[in-house]
C-alpha cells in the first residue's frame, strides 16, 4: 500500500481483501472438480461404447473447439479481472491521499478556530485603547484580516477536497462491483473449460493407444522449416517473431498460458510478437485487429492467421501454405498446413 496513508488502520484492508479474493477466485478456478464442472455441461457429447475413432476423433474435435472458444473469453476476462482490480487499487490509494489531506485541512482549521474564540473576547476598539503600541497593533489586525482571508480560501478548498473524495469512494465501489462481476465470469469460464477438456479425456481414454494416437496426428506431416533467411527478409521484428515461435515448437499446449515453456494458441502469437517488440492483445478476436487485414492468397511470413467462424484459433504463418500453432491440450506446439482447419481472416502485424 502506498507509504502517503496517514492511518492505514482505519482503511480495512479492502485492497488486499479484493487482491486475496481474486487470487482465490483464480486459483479456485484452476482447481476446479471434474464434479462441479460436468453438471453445468448438457451440451457436450458422449460418445456410445461402439463409438469408431472417426466418431470419437469428430466429437474430441468439436469439444476442443468449444473449450477454445471459452478459453479465449476467460483470457479476455481475465485482462479486464486484471484492470479493474489495478483501477480499484488505484482510487483506493488516490482516496487515501485525498483522506489524509483533507484532515490536515479540517486540523488547520480546528486549530484557526479556537484561537479566534479565544482571543475574540475583546472588541477591537478596546485592544486598541489597551494598546502599548497603537501602530503596531493596527499592523497586526491588517495582517489577521489577510489572513481570515486565506482561511475562507481554506474552507473552500476543503469543501472541494471533501466532495471529490466522495466521488472517488464512489469510482471505486463501482470498480469493485465490475471486478466482482469478472471473477463470476471468470469462475464460468474456467468450468466450461475445465469441463469440455475432460469430457474429450475421457473420451479419447474409450480407444486403444493406437487409435488415439492415429485420432490426435497432425492432419499432414509438418513440412522442412522454412529457411531463416526468407523470414528474415520480411523485417528484423517479424523475424525475431518467427524465430521465437521455431523455438516454441514442441511446448505444450496449456490453456491460458502465454509461455515461456507452455501456451494456448493467442498465448503463443502473443508471446512471439512481445520477443520482437511488438505487444499484442491477449485474445484471437483482439488479436485479428491488431494490424491489417490481408487476404488469403496475400499471406506472407509473419502475418497471424486465424481460424472458424467465431476466430477462436491463431497461428503464425510461416510461409509455404504452413503455420506454427498450439492446437490442443493432446498436442505441442507444431507445424501445420494453414488448410488443415476453415480459414477465418488474417492480419499483417507489422
Amino acid at each position: 500500500m502506498a507509504a502517503h496513508r496517514k492511518k492505514p488502520r482505519q482503511r480495512p484492508q479492502r485492497g488486499t481483501a479484493l487482491r486475496r479474493a481474486l487470487t482465490l477466485a483464480l486459483a479456485g478456478a484452476a482447481t476446479a472438480t471434474t464434479a462441479a464442472t460436468t453438471g453445468a455441461l448438457d451440451s457436450t457429447a458422449h460418445a456410445s461404447p461402439g463409438a469408431s475413432p472417426e466418431q470419437v476423433k469428430d466429437q474430441v474435435d468439436r469439444l476442443y473447439r468449444e473449450a477454445e472458444v471459452a478459453t479465449e473469453r476467460f483470457n479476455g476476462v481475465k485482462e479486464r479481472a486484471k484492470a479493474a482490480g489495478e483501477a480499484y487499487e488505484r482510487l483506493q490509494d488516490e482516496a487515501a491521499r485525498r483522506t489524509g489531506k483533507l484532515n490536515e485541512a479540517r486540523r488547520a482549521l480546528g486549530s484557526y478556530a479556537t484561537a479566534e474564540y479565544r482571543e475574540g473576547g475583546l472588541d477591537p476598539a478596546v485592544r486598541l485603547a489597551l494598546s502599548a503600541e497603537p501602530d503596531e497593533y493596527l499592523a497586526d489586525t491588517a495582517l489577521a484580516e489577510r489572513v481570515g482571508d486565506r482561511q475562507a480560501q481554506a474552507v473552500e478548498e476543503v469543501r472541494r477536497d471533501a466532495a471529490e473524495l466522495g466521488r472517488l469512494r464512489g469510482r471505486a465501489a463501482d470498480q469493485r462491483t465490475g471486478l466482482v462481476a469478472r471473477q463470476a465470469e471468470l469462475r464460468s469460464h474456467k468450468r466450461t473449460v475445465t469441463g469440455k477438456l475432460e469430457e474429450a479425456r475421457r473420451l479419447l481414454a474409450r480407444v486403444t493407444a493406437e487409435e488415439r494416437a492415429r485420432i490426435m496426428a497432425p492432419a499432414a506431416a509438418p513440412a522442412p522449416e522454412p529457411p531463416a533467411g526468407a523470414a528474415e527478409a520480411t523485417g528484423s521484428r517479424t523475424g525475431a517473431a518467427l524465430a521465437f515461435a521455431r523455438r516454441a515448437v514442441g511446448s505444450p499446449y496449456v490453456w491460458g498460458a502465454t509461455g515461456p515453456n507452455a501456451f494456448d494458441c493467442s498465448g503463443l502469437t502473443q508471446a512471439a510478437y512481445r520477443a520482437a517488440g511488438v505487444s499484442l492483445p491477449r485474445t484471437t478476436y483482439g488479436q485479428i485487429d491488431a494490424g491489417r487485414r490481408v487476404g488469403r492468397d496475400e499471406l506472407r511470413p509473419g502475418d497471424l492467421v486465424f481460424f472458424y467462424s467465431g476466430i477462436s484459433h491463431v497461428g503464425l504463418y510461416v510461409g509455404d501454405g504452413k503455420m506454427i500453432h498450439a492446437p490442443n491440450p493432446s498436442s505441442t506446439v507444431r507445424l501445420d498446413p494453414v488448410d488443415q482447419m476453415p480459414f477465418a481472416g488474417a492480419t499483417r502485424v507489422i
